[in-house]
């Protein structure tokens, strides 16, 4: 029996479903087990009480610091390679360049988003701009006013709407607001990649 776990999720849910229905095409039973948030998952996991961790970047990096013998990635989505982030601007911004965000409001997704949080806050620092300095303000969603809007939606729309001079999304995001898939209209329409 192999023990599967994942951070609670309805899509979490399908997915389990179709690997036990895989798994068991190949003569593996497999239970799947559902954990309030990815640190649960993560200590599940350290405690060795699943066998497999379905996880985010940054809890393979936390599992990564806390075990003491090795661990590995034995599959990918096919959906997250390559996943990219982008900084984007309305489309009548002067910013260009990420340096020409010095002095300009910038809203990130949540703290825990690598794409939308952790990488646009790294990169900002690895390319000398210190957000906490070289910002008027940098805010990441948990920060904000409490809004029903998933984090990357929310960065799009107070972008739009230039409460923001810019803000930090994912590809799948750029994609989703460029059909109109994310309730913020035509991202084309509204907005512009920041170059790095």
């Amino acid at each position: 029996m192999v023990r599967l776990g994942g951070a609670a999720s309805p899509t979490y849910i399908s997915v389990f479903r179709g690997l036990r229905a895989h798994f068991r095409r190949h003569g593996i039973e497999l239970e799947w087990v559902l954990y309030a948030d990815y640190d649960a998952l993560i200590e599940a996991f350290v405690k060795r009480e699943i066998d497999l961790a379905w996880n985010a970047p940054l809890a393979y990096v936390k599992i990564k610091r806390r075990l003491q013998a090795p661990c590995q990635v034995v599959a990918m989505r096919d959906v997250d390679v390559n996943f990219t982030t982008h900084f984007i601007t309305h489309a009548s911004s002067r910013i260009t360049t990420v340096q020409d965000l010095k002095g300009k409001r910038l809203a990130l997704g949540s703290r825990g988003s690598v794409q939308a949080g952790l990488l646009p806050y790294y990169f900002l620092q690895q390319l000398g701009l210190s957000p906490a300095h070289d910002l008027a303000f940098c805010s990441f969603y948990d920060e904000r006013e409490a809004s029903a809007d998933w984090d990357e939606r929310n960065v799009v729309e107070r972008v739009g709407r230039q409460e923001y001079d810019a803000g930090a999304v994912s590809q799948r995001t750029m994609e989703a607001a460029g059909r109109g898939d994310c309730g913020a209209g035509r991202l084309a329409d509204h907005m512009v990649q920041c170059g790095l």
